[in-house]
C-alpha cells in the first residue's frame, strides 16, 4: 500500500461521556480512513478547561503513530499551527519513537521525516504547577509499585492510573488499597484487519500516548502532576542503524520525557505536569527497593507476553527477555524461595534459559528489543549471586574477564543522570533510595 501523506482531519470530545474521537487519513491513490476513541474517566464536575482541549490536540497527533505504520508515508501534516516545541515533539515521536519499526521494516526514510505544521504560534503563558494529589501511572510491575509506595509514604495520597487495565493491573491496584482511575483506548478495528492481511506493522511509542492520556485525565480531575516510573536505563539505545539510535524504550527515556514536558508547557501552559520519579535510578536499584514491599508478591508482573495470554492468572511467561531480566534484577535482594514464588518457578534452575541471560549480559548480540536494563546492571547482579545454580555457573563461565571491569556496583546503585523531577519530589526519592 502506497500513501503520499498522513493527515488528521478532526477530533471531537464529549464531556458527558468522556469520549474523545480522533480521525486519521492516509492519503494517496487508495486512501484509508481510521477513527480511534479514547474514553477518559468523567469527574464530578465535567466542565472542560482550555488546558484539556490543548492536551487532547497533542494526543490526536501522537496517537496517530498506530495508523502511520500501516504505510509509512513520507509526509505527515499536523492539523493546526503549534509552537516550535510542539513541532519538535511531534517529529521526534514519528522518527525516534518509530525507529525500531523503521529498522525492522527497513524503512530508513522514517528516521528522516519532519512532521509538517501549517504555521507556528507563540508558546502559551505558563500557569502554576499543579498542586493536587499526584496521578501515579501503574503498569503492574515493580517500578510503578515502588513509585506508588514512595508517594504513599510521603502522605501524598496518590491516585493509581492506567489505560486499558487488565486483571494484573487491577490486582495491583487492589493490593495497594488506593482508589484508582482508568481510561480506555480503542483502536480502529480496521487496523487489525489490515495487520492480518499483511500491512506493515511494528513497535510504536505507546508510552507517549498513554502519558498524554494520563495528563488529560489529571487536568480534567483537578489533580497534581502525572508521576511515571521510568528509570535511567530506558534512555539506553539497543543499537545504531544508519547513524541513528534505535531504542525500544525511547518514549520512556529522558529525552522523550523532556520533549513531552516542553510540548505540554508550550501548548497548554502547564508547568511540571509530568515527570518520572525513578529517573535517576537503575533497574537493579529499583528492584532492591521493591524487595521491601512483600504485599505485592502475588500480583506483580512485568512480563509483556503474559498480558497477551488470555488467562488472568498468568503473570509471567517465564521465557522472554523481560522475565529473565526482572528475575536477575530481583535475585540479589530476596531469597530464592520468594523469587520462585513470585515467578512460579526458578529460572536459574533451567539450563535452557542460559542463552537468553547471556544476551542480557551483552555476550553476543545487541540488547534485546524489550524493556530491560543495561548489561552493566546484569553483570553487577550476577556478581552479587554466589550460589551454584546451573544457569549461574554457565553464565560465570561464559562472561569474558574484560566484561567484569565495566561492571561497577557504585555506578549501578548511585542515583544520577539527567531528570525532570521537581525539588520536593526529588527529596522524597533521595530519602527512599538511601
Amino acid at each position: 500500500m502506497q500513501f503520499d501523506v498522513m493527515r488528521f482531519p478532526s477530533y471531537a470530545f464529549d464531556p458527558v461521556t468522556g469520549v474523545a474521537t480522533f480521525d486519521y487519513l492516509l492519503d494517496g491513490p487508495s486512501p484509508l480512513r481510521f477513527t480511534e476513541t479514547i474514553t477518559l474517566p468523567v469527574p464530578a464536575d465535567p466542565a472542560v478547561p482550555e488546558a484539556l482541549t490543548r492536551v487532547l490536540g497533542l494526543l490526536h497527533v501522537v496517537a496517530g503513530v498506530s495508523y502511520f505504520k500501516v504505510g509509512a508515508p513520507a509526509r505527515v501534516v499536523a492539523p493546526e499551527p503549534v509552537p516550535a516545541a510542539v513541532a519538535a515533539f511531534f517529529t521526534a515521536v514519528y522518527t525516534k519513537g518509530m525507529a525500531e519499526y523503521a529498522y525492522r521494516n527497513q524503512l530508513p526514510h522514517v528516521l528522516e521525516l519532519t512532521v509538517e505544521t501549517p504555521g507556528e504560534i507563540p508558546a502559551a503563558a505558563p500557569s502554576d504547577a499543579p498542586g493536587g494529589r499526584p496521578l501515579s501511572a501503574v503498569g503492574g510491575g515493580k517500578d510503578s509499585i515502588v513509585t506508588l509506595e514512595i508517594l504513599r509514604a510521603a502522605g501524598l495520597d496518590p491516585v493509581p492510573f492506567s489505560v486499558n487495565p487488565n486483571p494484573v493491573i487491577e490486582n495491583v491496584n487492589a493490593a495497594s488499597g488506593l482508589p484508582a482511575l482508568a481510561a480506555r483506548r480503542r483502536l480502529d478495528p480496521r487496523l487489525f484487519e489490515l495487520n492480518k492481511a499483511g500491512a506493515l506493522n511494528g513497535h510504536i511509542p505507546v508510552t507517549a500516548i498513554n502519558s498524554l492520556i494520563a495528563i488529560a485525565t489529571a487536568v480534567w480531575h483537578g489533580l497534581g502532576p502525572v508521576v511515571m516510573s521510568n528509570e535511567r536505563s530506558a534512555s539506553d539505545p539497543n543499537l545504531i542503524w544508519n547513524g541513528h539510535e534505535v531504542n525500544h524504550q525511547w518514549s520512556k527515556g529522558v529525552e522523550a520525557e523532556g520533549l513531552l514536558r516542553d510540548a505540554v508547557a508550550a501548548y497548554a501552559g502547564l508547568t511540571d505536569p509530568y515527570f518520572s520519579l525513578l529517573r535517576p535510578l537503575s533497574e537493579l536499584h529499583i528492584a532492591q527497593l521493591f524487595a521491601g514491599h512483600t504485599a505485592y508478591d502475588d500480583v506483580v508482573t512485568s512480563c509483556n507476553k503474559a498480558f497477551k495470554l488470555h488467562d488472568p492468572t498468568a503473570r509471567w511467561c517465564g521465557d522472554c527477555p523481560k522475565c529473565r531480566f526482572v528475575f536477575l534484577a530481583m535475585a540479589p535482594h530476596m531469597s530464592r524461595e520468594r523469587l520462585a514464588h513470585i515467578f512460579g518457578h526458578d529460572l536459574f534452575a533451567d539450563p535452557a534459559q542460559t542463552p537468553g541471560f547471556l544476551e542480557l549480559l551483552g555476550v553476543g548480540g545487541h540488547k534485546p528489543f524489550e524493556c530491560v536494563g543495561e548489561a552493566e546492571e546484569c553483570l553487577v547482579a550476577l556478581s552479587l549471586l554466589t550460589d551454584d545454580a546451573p544457569v549461574l555457573v554457565a553464565l560465570r563461565a561464559a562472561v569474558p574477564d574484560s566484561a567484569w571491569a565495566d561492571a561497577s556496583h557504585s555506578n549501578v546503585f548511585t542515583p544520577g543522570g539527567p531528570h525532570h523531577i521537581p525539588p520536593a519530589y526529588r527529596k522524597l526519592l533521595d530519602e527512599a533510595a538511601t
